[in-house]
């Protein structure tokens, strides 16, 4: 008999992607546990809790070895046990090149998108391998495969993969699945606040010609979740339109059609 989920924790839930995945599995059913240092995490769940679904938000910083275990265990006490872990808090707020990027920006920027995932991996991934099903989805970023001014995230986002590709090798023969996504420039409220000059530069390179959407992304995150994608493993996904493919043309592309 198939395992029927229940629980879901999610990080960075305040806003962004995080918000917009947690509002669609609630929507689904899910119980859904709620982390974030924003305290706006308690509007989310209260949209949720509005609609009448089940959802506990949590104020905490992923980088905190002890708040990681706190969360997990107030979790676990309201819902029961974490059957899906979607591993989506991060910072993008280090910009320098290599040679001027402190140890304590890399530090910062390493313990909370890398270290926060692993130890809330570390946390949850034995119950889930006992009751034989889990979920664990980490959130990569394009910019695994390095960014200018940025090596701190691009090294975070390219180790969220290796950690992911591990969890798979230990853990898929006990009913875990452990994936990666890795978006390209999805339609946030950083992005939105980007200059104009920026915008247009990522458009130009997307070959798709636009943004995604958070909601196509949290609906990747909801297949890979789902039962059915129970043979999908250790996968890293892009979702970026084309993005990683680059878009330069050697000729006019409107003559050519």
């Amino acid at each position: 008999m198939a395992h029927k989920p229940g629980t879901a924790l999610i990080t960075g839930a305040a806003r962004g992607i995080g918000q917009v995945t947690a509002l669609l599995l609630a929507g689904q059913g899910l119980r859904v546990g709620l982390a974030d240092l924003n305290p706006a995490v308690s509007e989310t769940a209260g949209k949720i809790l509005a609609s009448g679904g089940e959802a506990m938000a949590v104020e905490m910083n992923v980088g905190d070895p002890a708040g990681i275990n706190d969360l997990v265990e107030t979790i676990v006490e309201a819902f029961g046990p974490i059957d899906i872990l979607i591993n989506n808090a991060g910072i993008v707020n280090n910009i320098a090149p290599i040679e001027k990027m402190s140890d304590e920006a890399w530090d910062r920027e390493l313990n909370i998108n890398l270290s926060g995932a692993f130890r809330l991996i570390r946390k949850v991934v034995g119950p889930m391998a006992e009751q034989g099903w889990g979920r664990i989805v980490n959130i990569s970023s394009i910019g695994a495969y390095g960014l200018h001014y940025q090596s701190a995230y691009a090294a975070s986002k390219a180790g969220l993969l290796g950690l992911t590709r591990t969890v798979t090798k230990e853990f898929a023969s006990s009913g875990v699945t452990c994936n990666a996504i890795l978006p390209g420039i999805i339609e946030t409220e950083n992005v939105r606040a980007m200059p104009e000059e920026i915008r247009e530069t990522f458009l130009a390179a997307t070959p798709a010609g636009r943004f995604g959407t958070m909601a196509e992304v949290a609906s990747l995150i909801a297949y890979l979740v789902s039962e059915e994608a129970g043979f999908i493993n250790g996968a890293e996904i892009n979702i970026d339109g084309g993005l990683q493919l680059g878009n330069v043309s050697l000729g006019s592309r409107k003559a050519n059609r």
